[in-house]
């Protein structure tokens, strides 16, 4: 079984919040699956470049020659997606969204005739079956019940993203409030963990 392990804070391990949720995933699947290959990757360590035309995986359409390395290291992103049975991204919310360093790397899966196709009916989602787990961290409170909810593009994105490409129930653990002080940045790891903890094959 593989394992795709993402992570896109820019804070370092000790103090980000999804960083560490996102490794206590993986540490849970570790456990329950003894051969398992993990692949790593740190989109801020190691971040893509913006999407542009000549940067594009070159199975996308709209690909056209450019940096050869910038293409070859997309289409490794690619390979490594589809290859992966689950995958595991850490997702903080900056400024109500995702880091633009998983953003660039969405963009390099979102790739017509692989992860979806159109026709005569609509989209296909075309990665049906793979498993996405994803450690969501955030500074304040976002549920539907809060005054803030419409202002949630972490969680509600990446659902429509992994929704179009046919993973239709990404598991998504949430660790909120994290800024509204050291008690309630406890509770919210700690149920984070209990949740990481409780996960199964």
């Amino acid at each position: 079984m593989k394992l795709l392990h993402l992570d896109s804070s820019i804070l370092p391990a000790d103090s980000s919040v999804s960083r560490t949720i996102s490794a206590a995933v993986v540490s849970q699947f570790r456990t329950l699956q003894s051969d398992l290959t993990v692949t790593r990757r740190d989109l801020v360590a190691d971040p893509l470049p913006h999407m542009t035309l000549a940067n594009l995986p070159p199975a996308h359409p709209g690909s056209v020659p450019g940096n050869e390395a910038d293409r070859a290291a997309s289409a490794l992103v690619l390979e490594e997606f589809l290859g992966a049975d689950i995958v595991v991204i850490g997702a903080p919310m900056y400024n109500f969204t995702i880091p633009t360093q998983l953003k660039a790397w969405i963009d390099r899966i979102l790739v017509p005739g692989s992860t979806f196709r159109y026709g005569s009916d609509g989209v296909e989602g075309l990665a049906k079956g793979k498993r996405v787990i994803i450690a969501l961290s955030r500074g304040s409170f976002y549920g539907q019940e809060t005054p803030y909810a419409t202002a949630e593009h972490t969680e509600t994105y990446l659902r429509t993203v992994f929704g179009f490409i046919g993973i239709t129930e990404p598991e998504i653990i949430v660790a909120e409030g994290i800024a509204r002080g050291e008690e309630q940045r406890a509770a919210a790891l700690e149920a984070a963990h209990q949740a990481a903890a409780s996960l199964h094959l």
